[in-house]
């Protein structure tokens, strides 16, 4: 079994969502909530947009060529690496908590993952190597792991790596990425 997608899938999301808007709510509302309801309701969110946007990505492999999935991919990398890079701020936000943690834990989360470039990520990872399941195991893998971080470190993440730092890394990344796919669907190499 071929295991690039799920590596892929977890290393890029891992540092793209590294100190990314949804992972500093997590980290607001663990602040004033139930450290497990915070976790399970962000889980929650994360499986549901993006296990449907592994699933539209995998249904996207079955009809699109593969040097134009390729292409595609890179250039959605591309274009988020440069906006990352350009456009998107670090300064921390205050998230207020309406109603039950976990309630609007999943609500904030969900709505704050709807149209993100780790969202359209996992539909181009999952598109590119027309493997949904592996993506959405690699990108749960990683959310996991990040949200788990948030919650029990809290603000003190924020310290230890400089949040300015974190954005540069991952839109650079996301260029890297993007050149490597459009590389490879061009080259016909199959690198990834």
């Amino acid at each position: 079994m071929d295991f690039v997608p799920l590596l892929t899938s977890f290393g890029l999301i891992m540092l793209a969502e590294l100190g990314d808007k949804t992972q500093l709510a997590v980290i607001s509302l663990s602040s004033k909530r139930k450290s497990r309801s915070v976790f399970i309701g962000a889980l929650l969110a994360f499986a549901v947009v993006d296990g449907i946007s592994a699933l539209a990505g995998g249904a996207i492999a079955a009809f699109v060529p593969a040097v134009w999935i390729g292409v595609g991919a890179g250039s959605i990398f591309i274009v988020f690496g440069i906006y990352t890079l350009l456009f998107e701020k670090t300064e921390k936000r205050e998230v207020e908590a309406r109603s039950v943690a976990v309630a609007s834990s999943f609500s904030l989360i969900a709505l704050m993952e709807l149209g993100d470039k780790t969202q359209l990520a996992v539909v181009s990872l999952a598109a590119e190597y027309n493997a949904p399941a592996l993506v959405f195991v690699g990108v749960m893998l990683a959310f996991t792991i990040l949200t788990g971080l948030g919650v029990t470190l809290g603000a003190v993440v924020s310290r230890w790596v400089p949040l300015e730092y974190v954005r540069i890394g991952s839109g650079l990344l996301f260029i890297v990425f993007g050149i490597l796919f459009i590389w490879s669907a061009m080259n016909g190499t199959g690198l990834f």
